[in-house]
């Protein structure tokens, strides 16, 4: 059998697994009983582990990356903060409360719910309100 042939197989032996004997893969494939509970997410993680154990996991240079621990996850304005951005001639403002952010006197959960009522379409709100910068390639 191909190595091809093999990782579609026992892929799809876990694509069709219970998750009660996705819990015993996990648990013969990692030595512990997984912390997630989510079937999906099991199947996602072991099928991945299939397909790196044959063609090779991640890169030295994405292993570091990953290593990190002074990469900032996400960011998160402080509450308070004002946020602007010209959009079709047009100054909008926003300002971050606790609990998501205040536009024109109405509450949003995210930049990015604020970000697609402006322009219509979607967004990344931080991206929108110039938190984030574009992926330059």
């Amino acid at each position: 059998m191909s190595r091809k042939a093999g990782v579609t197989s026992a892929v799809a032996a876990i694509a069709a697994m219970p998750l009660a004997e996705l819990r015993v893969e996990w648990e013969r494939r990692y030595g512990a009983a997984p912390r997630h509970r989510s079937a999906d997410l099991l199947r996602r993680v072991l099928a991945w582990r299939v397909q790196a154990d044959v063609y090779g996991g991640l890169d030295a240079t994405t292993q570091k990356l990953l290593a990190r621990d002074d990469l900032p996850l996400r960011v998160v304005p402080p509450p308070g903060m004002r946020l602007a951005r010209e959009w079709a001639g047009r100054t909008h403002e926003v300002v971050v409360i606790e609990s998501g952010v205040v536009y024109e006197g109405k509450t949003w959960g995210s930049l990015s719910e604020v970000a697609r009522h402006i322009t219509g379409m979607r967004w990344n709100g931080p991206r929108f309100f110039g938190l984030r910068q574009a992926n330059v390639r």
